[in-house]
């Protein structure tokens, strides 16, 4: 591969969805960048987890040796504009609650197209047509900008609108959290599943004060409902098949 095709940008949030796909993308690419962004998020520790991550890519000794190697630099991007326009559950301390059409009010408009515009711009500076982003349309919470046709709109506008070939890649596009887990576990085996489970954050409070069998969180928002039917599946799944 030349340069721009052995390099890879993920858009890496800290929780446990992006953290796979940093996985994934240090398996398949020779030098990986990230990408986070502080947005004002009301779950604001997942930054810190997103550090923790990356260090143990860099320190672990059970993780694939070859990916200290391949991560590269990281950078944080500021986005206060999401409390300007208007305050949502993710951004404020406000209950979580679900609309008619059953989009909770913790979908920050236009929050996935700002970061995949970002990582872009970003990209484009840097060199790199190769973009890694952890949504998903199958086992969601409701976000129409996780959708697989939002996605591939972008990537053609992002193409027009910087006279580039930039390629993004969704590598959860059609996995529940059931499979996203067995990923992980391909991607990087059991202790790799382990960091994702104990070091990353997802759950939408922000609290860390419980380690359950599915990872950090407070149990009853969506996102830890979610990540808890995934690993429950994930864990049931594999004792049928274990020896």
């Amino acid at each position: 591969m030349n340069s721009i095709d052995a390099s890879a940008l993920v858009i890496f949030s800290g929780g446990q969805d992006s953290a796979t796909c940093l996985g994934w993308a240090l398996n398949r690419f020779s030098r990986v960048l990230t990408v986070g962004f502080d947005y004002g998020q009301r779950h604001h520790v997942e930054m810190e987890c997103r550090r923790n991550m990356l260090d143990a890519v860099r320190a672990d000794r059970n993780l694939p040796p070859q990916w200290a190697a391949r991560l590269g630099e990281d950078t944080i991007l500021t986005l206060g504009l999401f409390n300007q326009i208007g305050e949502t559950a993710m951004t404020s301390d406000m209950e979580i609650s679900f609309n008619e059409k059953g989009i909770p009010n913790t979908f920050v408009p236009g929050r996935n197209l700002v970061f995949l515009t970002a990582a872009a711009a970003l990209a484009w500076r840097k060199g790199i047509r190769h973009l890694v982003m952890g949504v998903c349309e199958t086992d969601f919470s409701g976000y129409p900008d996780c959708r697989d046709d939002t996605i591939k709109a972008m990537q053609v506008a992002l193409n027009l609108g910087m006279d580039a070939r930039f390629a993004v890649h969704t590598p959860l596009m059609r996995l529940d959290k059931a499979a996203t887990w067995t990923l992980a576990e391909e991607e990087g085996g059991a202790p790799f599943v382990e960091a994702v489970r104990t070091v990353t954050h997802t759950c939408y409070i922000g609290d860390r004060g419980e380690l359950h069998p599915w990872g950090y969180g407070c149990g009853t928002c969506p996102a830890c409902k979610l990540r808890a039917r995934g690993w429950e599946a994930y864990a049931a799944h594999g004792q049928e098949t274990r020896p």
